[in-house]
């Protein structure tokens, strides 16, 4: 069976920028026309890194019009449907779907933290309700649940989903997911891991310091497709004091201080969630200096 592939590459997992409580369209439109010309593969919208959490429904609609209007088919268009209410992520998926994006991208149900069966279930009718490539998302450091090896194979038999973005810290599971890569494509969930993954025969990342670095995540992932390994492991060497400055906190507190101090939008954040401290602040600060010539 034939899988269809959304993309290669680097996905930004786009901030949501607010101004005093709302969503700052201004800012998001000049951000997705920042990544655009920094040749990103794929826009991710409406997922953890943009705070979907904490959006009304009406609020994330118009985040997704918003963007597939702006991107206008220069980029990957994937939305963040997934939440721990199969019927509200149902719903938010047959909206992807009669909007027209490329695909979804479905978190692990969070905090109810299912049973596997129930999790199987979930996947599935999502799937049955949406002809769309779906990616699925196993973050278990947020979600409490982690997403077993034969779950993912019978997952892998839909024909609708399609890939795994993988953001736990194991490498060994990597080395076991890549052998899924016939059936369910592997993206990076961790700026840390790109190499590692593309090494393994990933298809890229969804990244967080892309918000900032598009062209960066973009030339690492490109440099190993095109066969510049080297390249690419120093370009991921020099990044990684940044892309752990970036996780000192929550994610995403930190990447929009980072993106603040370069004017690209305020540093708001929506509670819980709060800005970084003063001692994370510094070393975001010192980092960024490093990379100054990258940006």
């Amino acid at each position: 069976m034939e899988k269809r592939r959304i993309f290669s590459g680097a996905g930004c997992a786009l901030i949501t920028p607010f101004l005093d409580g709302e969503i700052d369209y201004p800012s998001l439109g000049a951000l997705i026309e920042y990544q655009i010309e920094g040749g990103i593969d794929a826009l991710i919208i409406g997922g953890t890194t943009a705070e979907a959490a904490t959006l009304s429904d009406d609020e994330r609609y118009k985040l997704y019009t918003f963007a597939k209007g702006k991107i206008a088919g220069r980029t990957k268009l994937i939305l963040g449907t997934g939440t721990n209410d199969t019927r509200v992520a149902v719903a938010h998926t047959r909206f992807a779907e009669r909007l027209g994006c490329d695909g979804v991208l479905l978190v692990t149900p969070y905090y109810n933290k299912g049973t596997e069966s129930g999790i199987e279930k979930h996947y599935l009718k999502i799937a049955e309700s949406a002809d769309l490539p779906i990616i699925l998302y196993n973050v278990p450091s947020r979600t409490g649940v982690n997403l077993g090896f034969n779950l993912l194979e019978r997952l892998s038999d839909h024909p609708n989903i399609v890939a795994l973005k993988e953001a736990s810290d194991s490498v060994d599971r990597l080395v076991t997911l890549s052998a899924f890569k016939d059936k369910l494509q592997l993206y990076a969930g961790n700026d840390s891991q790109i190499y590692p993954t593309l090494a393994l025969g990933g298809a890229g990342v969804i990244s967080v310091m892309a918000n900032l670095l598009p062209k960066a995540t973009h030339n690492l992932c490109q440099s190993y497709f095109d066969g510049r390994q080297s390249e690419a492991l120093e370009l991921q060497q020099r990044l990684l004091p940044f892309i752990k400055s970036l996780f000192l906190e929550t994610n995403p507190a930190p990447i929009k201080y980072a993106m603040a101090q370069k004017g690209f939008c305020t540093s708001e954040v929506r509670l819980p969630l709060d800005e970084p401290r003063d001692s994370t602040k510094k070393e975001i600060l010192q980092r960024l200096d490093a990379i100054s010539d990258l940006g």
